[in-house]
């Protein structure tokens, strides 16, 4: 079979090039998506008599034929074909004869990868909202467990303030929603149906855009025939989601892969998150987490190379946008296997409360608390930060604590501090008094839980 476009040129391509230029090593992912789109596209020309409605019927059947062989991995792709569009074509008309040629009638591979790609991603991103939706629910099993669980809340890296420890993983409960958000709302510009824009001007044929959309499950279809097929911002908005939503991850996998560490202690993850070291046969190394870490560069990096990919290119198509599929299809598997791994890591990880707790009593955390209950006795709250500093000056020239202080000591730096003082300073009641809305305080956790389950 001859090059679909070879009638125009004297030679062919060396086969080097020929195999630089092919797409089908990658593109073949969009196997069922260019089905999809063709059956929609074959029976739009039945219908509208623009081919006989018994050709339309043959080739229709001719592609569930080629569906079929797809979903049991019989297709053998070639590079000689380029593309997936073009691989398929030459399979159908060997599967059905020479009217498998009338199904490119009223289309070009322009609008049919853009249909490809806007029926590929509007699958993915619904993967992803639901996979996106079970971590949550991870979070939120861990959560209602570690409600009034002590834990150190930092700031800088440095110990900061104790918070309930279902407060901190709520933080990212609350980024995910924000991602879920992202990604619902691109749907809305996903779910467009470039085909029949053809290769950028429309056709002459009578073609019916709205009814092949409506066989696709498109809620509209592209105004401007040349926006159709040039429009790549789908993919960048996907891409920047997902970039956000890696970056998120990765900052989870960050506190676990310090959390997990001797020097913090304050989980374990299960061995099947966990690998050892080839030499040292003590270690326990939180891999996945770091694995997690590591794949955002990639995602990120996916983003911007269809930005630079994009930024110079004039209307409409160019062969440059073959580049927009590889960075889509990693980044899919990424996000998707990434939010898989952490929703496991989550589930079965272990959470030391004994440690968590001999934390918050071996550190200043508590000191806000001490200069808080000095303003509320009507020291402004600017020199009460000055005492409070100074006492903790004390306690590490002295090796100690706030909370192993006696009360004459601490009279001696401001008067107004009394017994109650010791209540104030112990950990699980600064978290506790913390209850203004959104706070750590355990009430207000378990109403931002509830909050988050209704979501879910």
């Amino acid at each position: 079979m001859k090059k679909a476009w070879g009638g125009r040129f004297s030679k062919s391509p060396e086969q080097w090039i020929e195999e630089f230029g092919a797409s089908i090593s990658f593109d073949k992912e969009l196997v069922f998506e260019d089905i999809e789109g063709s059956i929609a596209h074959v029976k739009m020309l039945g219908k509208t008599n623009i081919i006989p409605l018994v050709e339309s019927e043959k080739i229709a059947d001719g592609l569930e034929k080629l569906k079929a062989k797809a979903e049991d991995g019989k297709l053998e792709y070639s590079a000689s074909e380029e593309d997936i569009h073009l691989n398929l074509e030459k399979m159908l008309i060997k599967e059905i004869g020479a009217v498998g040629g009338k199904l490119h009638t009223g289309r070009s591979r322009n609008d049919q990868v853009a249909t490809d790609m806007h029926l590929y991603l509007k699958k993915q991103v619904e993967i992803i909202i639901a996979h996106i939706n079970e971590l949550q629910t991870a979070l939120v099993d861990q959560a209602n467990k570690n409600v009034e669980t002590v834990f150190p809340g930092y700031t800088h890296l440095q110990r900061a303030q104790p918070v309930s420890f279902a407060h901190h993983l709520l933080a990212y409960f609350w980024m995910l929603e924000r991602d879920k958000e992202r990604f619902t709302e691109s749907l809305k510009r996903i779910d467009i149906s470039p085909l029949g824009a053809s290769a950028l001007a429309g056709t002459t044929f009578p073609i019916d855009r709205h009814y092949a959309a409506e066989l696709l499950g498109f809620s509209s279809v592209y105004e401007n025939s040349m926006d159709a097929v040039s429009d790549r911002d789908f993919i960048v908005e996907f891409l920047s989601n997902a970039a956000l939503t890696i970056t998120h991850l990765s900052r989870l996998a960050e506190e676990f892969i310090l959390w997990s560490s001797k020097e913090f202690n304050y989980i374990e993850l299960d061995d099947t998150y966990a690998t050892g070291s080839s030499i040292m046969p003590q270690k326990k190394n939180p891999d996945m987490a770091e694995l997690i870490r590591g794949k955002s560069g990639r995602v990120i990096g996916n983003l911007m190379s269809m930005l630079t990919v994009l930024k110079g290119l004039p209307l409409t198509y160019n062969k440059d946008m073959q580049e927009d599929k590889e960075g889509m299809f990693d980044t899919v598997h990424t996000i998707i296997g990434s939010l898989k791994i952490f929703t496991g890591m989550i589930a079965t990880m272990s959470v030391k409360t004994d440690s968590m707790e001999s934390a918050v009593h071996q550190d200043f955390s508590n000191a806000t608390e001490l200069a808080d209950y000095l303003a509320a006795k009507g020291i402004p709250f600017r020199e009460a930060h000055e005492i409070v500093g100074k006492l903790v000056l004390s306690c590490i020239n002295k090796n100690c604590y706030l909370l192993d202080l006696k009360l004459p000591e601490l009279k001696e730096a401001c008067a107004e501090i009394e017994e109650d003082v010791f209540t104030i300073l112990s950990p699980v009641e600064a978290v506790k008094r913390r209850n203004s809305y959104g706070g750590t305080g355990f009430e207000q956790v378990k109403k931002q839980l509830d909050k988050a389950q209704q979501l879910l």
